[in-house]
């Protein structure tokens, strides 16, 4: 195939091997993809030089003998890399060095070529490519960027860059072996979004209740906001009942289309409530426009798959849709990560309105990394920013760390007022209760929810109540019982028959139900708030008429991970009359976050790491990489096989194992702890697949219909949701 008096060299063959792709016409589409893609952030001409530098290790022998068939390794991005490097681009060379493998350690000078690292690679010896100086020629001159050249500031921008390069040669190549046969557009447009929204809440504007009326004034308050006012870092404080899902999308499409933006992303903390808002969006604009990016979700395409279901599948791998919606998780571990994957969407967050739902959510040892990745794309890459909560947490100072200059501004008018508005219960702290007078208070209610911290103390709760309409919420519970026994509790309600909720902070999670009264174990006070979301609800009732009692639980054991949040609830109590107005809030995160400690909120060193390296390992991507993890691998999931689950498991048996089939036994699973797993399998209880990856429940005695899978003792991982 090389073809020496031609001196043509090929990058890619298609399939049927009668179509070829010169390495210079590769070159040329990706670099010109991979400036447009940096457009959005200033970065055109160091994109540009990526594209044309990324393959040149192409013009090998080595690598033409490769296309041949040969079964040889060649090392084809070094190549590139080692030009940027030499041109002094060192994201440039970064980006290179990992458009396939991911974004590499930078290193140290000690390090050799048997290194990985991108300055080990810099001495390793590959296969003569001098052939590419026949074909490009390339500027020595590249403007520099408009952020500050500190270290964390330069990664970021790295990542950024990276995104752009690999996305382009994925869909250069895409397009070249498809024939240009896969289409990836065809959404509507932002204005046409909008309109959509206008029709869709066309009849609320003439609202008959007083709490109606107040969430037309916030909704009209976030179409004005976002057709007015500029790109920036803003907060949407809106309480419980306030419509801030409807209104912040509202915000988000009137400044996308005012500022010409190119889409919104909407970042949800928790997969259990990303698909009743992925429904509501959908019902507003059209499930065709709509893209959810979560563990949840799957659209693995076959022959018999629509269009749409193909559109959508493209558009996860790299965002290029009008409107996302997607998990804190996907969001900022891929803002952190190295791999290509993961990256190649992030320059699509780039000029987009991003919404945090339940901002308050973001955990607290990455607080410092997940706000200063927040301030980057608001100050350098053009996002819109909205920090969208009931109980904001008074995030001003870690921005003012992050980025000094960047302000902070709220959307809402008066948001205090709007809490007097729309505060439906009243906050009565009961002190310490015993489970018998506990047990005594639950029973005489005729509905009523108890939120505790443990899975094992709502399991006691629960099996001391009698009589009909009794619940029991935890996770261990399956999916799909959850979601039936919550069916069963929302219809009791509305029928105005007895029902008394044990749960734990899971009924916290954007889950709709309206009890009377309500009852929670002393815990932060962000969750006590949302337990009081879950009371009076739609405001039928008097605030007096419908109290939310916090208790302390007596010969309970202390849960080390609440103990601090308990602590600056005590103090918030004691501070003040009403724990649910926005001081009270501000002054309750404030506290916590000074018992924690600055150490606390980074507490794997990402910002630091960036800035001073790690052990003098200089952007260590990769190491970073693998310690950003917001949620940890600590628990393990037993399949139960009831209902459709047995069908499901019945195939895992038979060795079938694919995305779909795992997504859909999701909702037959159960978390669970390692010693709760250890007890279970001691016990003869569960069946092993694939060398112990894989759990399955085999005593159906084991899980109860009432309670879920049983549990004698606690762990010492103690606090469940």
């Amino acid at each position: 195939m090389y073809k020496e008096k031609q001196n043509e060299f090929y990058a890619h063959i298609s399939e049927d091997r009668l179509r070829f792709q010169t390495v210079l016409e590769h070159l040329e589409g990706t670099a010109d993809l991979a400036s447009k893609f940096a457009a959005s952030f200033d970065a055109q001409s160091k994109a540009y030089l990526a594209g044309m530098l990324h393959d040149i290790g192409k013009y090998s022998k080595a690598f033409q003998r490769r296309l041949e068939g040969s079964s040889e390794k060649v090392d084809h991005s070094t190549a590139g890399a080692k030009e940027a490097f030499a041109m002094h681009q060192p994201e440039v060379a970064f980006t290179i060095a990992g458009h396939h493998a991911g974004l590499p350690d930078g290193g140290c000078k000690f390090d050799t070529a048997e290194n990985s690292t991108l300055l080990g690679r810099m001495k390793k010896n590959i296969e003569p490519y001098s052939q590419w100086k026949n074909e490009i020629h390339l500027s020595n001159k590249y403007p520099p960027q408009n952020f500050p050249q500190d270290s964390y500031s330069s990664s970021f921008f790295t990542r950024m860059l990276y995104s752009c390069l690999v996305d382009a040669d994925f869909l250069d190549t895409e397009n070249f072996m498809s024939n240009g046969n896969i289409q990836r557009s065809g959404y509507e447009s932002i204005p046409q979004l909008l309109k959509k929204l206008e029709n869709y809440i066309q009849p609320w504007w003439n609202p008959k209740t007083e709490l109606n009326h107040k969430r037309c004034e916030i909704l009209r308050n976030c179409l004005d906001s976002g057709h007015t006012n500029e790109k920036g870092l803003y907060t949407l404080t809106v309480p419980t009942g306030g419509g801030k899902t409807v209104s912040s999308l509202a915000f988000a499409l009137s400044m996308a289309c005012e500022k010409k933006m190119d889409r919104v992303i909407y970042v949800i903390p928790y997969t259990s409530i990303i698909d009743q808002t992925a429904k509501e969006f959908s019902k507003i604009l059209g499930k065709e426009n709509i893209i959810e990016h979560h563990s949840g979700i799957d659209y693995t395409i076959d022959e018999n798959s629509s269009e749409d279901e193909r559109k959508k599948a493209l558009a996860i791998e790299n965002w290029d849709a009008p409107v996302i919606v997607t998990t804190a998780v996907q969001f900022f571990e891929s803002l952190y990560a190295n791999r290509t994957s993961r990256c190649r969407k992030l320059h699509n967050i780039a000029n987009s309105v991003i919404i945090f739902d339940e901002a308050q959510t973001i955990p607290v040892p990455y607080l410092m990394p997940c706000t200063a990745a927040i301030a980057q794309l608001v100050l350098y890459y053009g996002v819109t920013a909205v920090l969208c909560t009931a109980t904001q947490p008074a995030l001003d100072s870690l921005f003012q760390k992050a980025a000094p200059n960047l302000k902070i501004k709220e959307i809402c008018d008066n948001p205090q007022k709007l809490y007097e508005v729309f505060r439906r219960t009243k906050l009565q702290n009961l002190g310490e209760v015993t489970k018998e007078e506990l047990t005594q208070r639950l029973q005489s209610a005729a509905q009523v929810l108890c939120v505790v911290n443990r899975r094992k103390t709502a399991q006691d709760l629960y099996s001391k109540l009698t009589g009909e309409g009794n619940y029991c919420l935890t996770t261990l519970l399956y999916p799909e019982h959850r979601k039936r026994l919550l069916d069963e509790i929302r219809a009791r309600l509305k029928a105005n028959l007895p029902c008394r909720v044990i749960s734990t902070s899971l009924i916290e999670a954007g889950v709709d139900v309206d009890f009377p009264v309500a009852y929670r174990e002393e815990t932060g006070l962000e969750s006590i708030l949302q337990t009081a979301g879950r009371c009076n609800r739609e405001g039928l009732r008097k605030i007096e008429d419908s109290p939310v009692y916090i208790f302390k639980l007596s010969g309970q054991s202390k849960i080390k991970m609440l103990e601090q949040n308990i602590e600056s609830l005590r103090h918030v109590l004691s501070k003040f009359d009403d724990p649910s107005n926005l001081d009270a809030i501000e002054n309750y995160f404030k506290f916590y976050r000074n018992l924690k400690g600055d150490s606390a909120l980074d507490q794997k060193n990402i910002i630091d790491g960036f800035i001073h390296g790690v052990q003098g390992n200089i952007f260590p991507f990769a190491t970073l990489a693998g310690r950003f993890q917001l949620i940890g691998n600590e628990t393990y999931t037993v399949y139960i096989p009831l209902e459709d689950g047995v069908q499901l498991i019945d195939q895992l048996r038979q060795g079938i194992r694919n995305r779909t089939l795992f997504r859909k036994l999701g909702k037959y699973g159960v978390n669970i702890y390692p010693d709760h797993l250890k007890k279970l399998d001691m016990a003869g209880k569960i069946e092993w697949l694939d060398d112990k990856q894989v759990a399955i429940l085999t005593d159906a005695q084991c899980y109860d219909m009432n309670t879920g899978l049983s549990m004698d003792v606690e762990t010492d991982n103690a606090f469940f949701i």
